[in-house]
């Protein structure tokens, strides 16, 4: 059945855990580049205690829900875990897990796609507003975010149910309201950490490719930032960039094509687990693997394997599960009418993986990482 639960609202002084927040109150403080960005930034739009009191939560052992709850909880996720990359899907064990632990009855509907599918979220967003008076919270990872802010601003214009953002953590300037929560890792963080590695290991003066996603912000954040770190403190050469959807096929496609092109390439980097297994796979049907350095991004499963296999090189590494269990937490102050004390952006923790790691260092950073949801594959 359907149940209704009150918010606390926020004051303009105390961003950072609310019920709605209203575009008038950000930003807490502005960046000198604002004007050249249609999204905030994390930092200045999430009060930091909010951050670290959910961050520990997180970290701390589970504490069960104090609100009385007499029937499931209806959570509807649209999110793209249809794709290569394991890491929706190990939020989903991670989020239905913690909230196991914390008593709270639920029952999920998935609306599944790949990254490249925006126009089937289009149509999974349309069907969850028609039947609004089903879920008590949607879980939205839009693939494209600022192809998809219509859909965000949709949802959370919606009475009802409560809507959280999975996989991005960059507010959108231009909606009226915000979502209660953002949950992700923040991508140039990950892109600077894997460019002062990068340039650190292999030194300066190197010839590079990039193989990006889709045109937009993921990949901006992704594959800009960190070509515009190696540029700038390495003085590495941009020869080749190609995008490739976030798809496994286009990115053997890619690097396929940068083999032929551009021979002078030693480096690749990719933006997604899916494009980076592609070029590593092309590289090993070519029998080449030893001729570049190669990076993927987010520290999946079949990243790590890649990485203990010696084809791909190096990640950032996200340690997944902290999404899944943040939001469930986030779940849990909701229902407890304390949503006033999240975070308006959740950052999980990131780390360089690398090929230079023992066998012994790589499986601890995983399994910190799957602590939830394990280390077998997960499909």
């Amino acid at each position: 059945m359907k149940r209704f639960y009150a918010l606390t609202m926020t004051s303009a002084l105390c961003l950072g855990l609310s019920g709605p927040v209203m575009a008038q109150e950000l930003p807490l403080f502005t960046l000198p580049d604002d004007d050249e960005r249609e999204v905030w930034r994390p930092e200045q739009v999430t009060d930091p205690a909010a951050l670290a009191a959910l961050q520990a939560t997180v970290a701390a052992a589970p504490v069960k829900v104090a609100a009385e709850i007499s029937d499931p909880v209806q959570i509807a996720l649209i999110y793209p875990s249809a794709d290569t990359s394991d890491f929706f899907n190990r939020n989903y064990i991670a989020f239905t897990t913690r909230l196991d632990e914390l008593g709270i009855p639920y029952e999920t509907t998935e609306f599944a796609t790949r990254m490249n599918e925006g126009e089937l979220q289009n149509q999974f967003v349309a069907q969850v507003v028609n039947d609004d008076d089903i879920w008590d919270f949607v879980m939205y990872a839009p693939s494209e975010l600022m192809a998809q802010g219509d859909n965000i601003q949709r949802l959370v214009d919606t009475e009802g149910f409560t809507t959280m953002i999975w996989g991005n953590h960059t507010p959108l300037k231009d909606l009226t309201t915000q979502p209660v929560t953002w949950f992700n890792f923040d991508s140039p963080s990950g892109a600077k950490a894997i460019c002062d590695f990068m340039v650190d290991d292999l030194g300066s003066d190197k010839s590079y490719a990039l193989i990006r996603g889709i045109p937009g912000s993921i990949d901006n954040l992704r594959s800009q930032t960190f070509a515009e770190c190696v540029e700038e403190t390495g003085n590495w050469t941009r020869v080749a960039e190609q995008y490739a959807d976030f798809n496994r096929e286009k990115g053997y496609t890619a690097m396929e094509q940068i083999m032929t092109a551009f021979p002078e390439v030693e480096v690749v980097h990719t933006a997604n687990t899916a494009m980076g297994i592609g070029a590593v796979e092309a590289q090993i049907a070519s029998g080449k693997t030893e001729d570049f350095y190669t990076t993927a991004w987010g520290g999946t499963s079949l990243e790590l394997d890649a990485i203990r296999d010696g084809t791909l090189d190096a990640t950032p590494m996200r340690m997944s599960d902290d999404i899944g269990a943040a939001a469930a937490e986030s779940v849990k102050a909701v229902l407890e009418g304390r949503a006033d004390e999240l975070p308006l952006v959740f950052l999980g923790r990131m780390v360089i993986a690398h090929k230079g790691m023992s066998g012994e260092e790589i499986d601890a950073l995983e399994a910190e990482a799957f602590r939830y949801s394990g280390l077998a594959p997960v499909k």
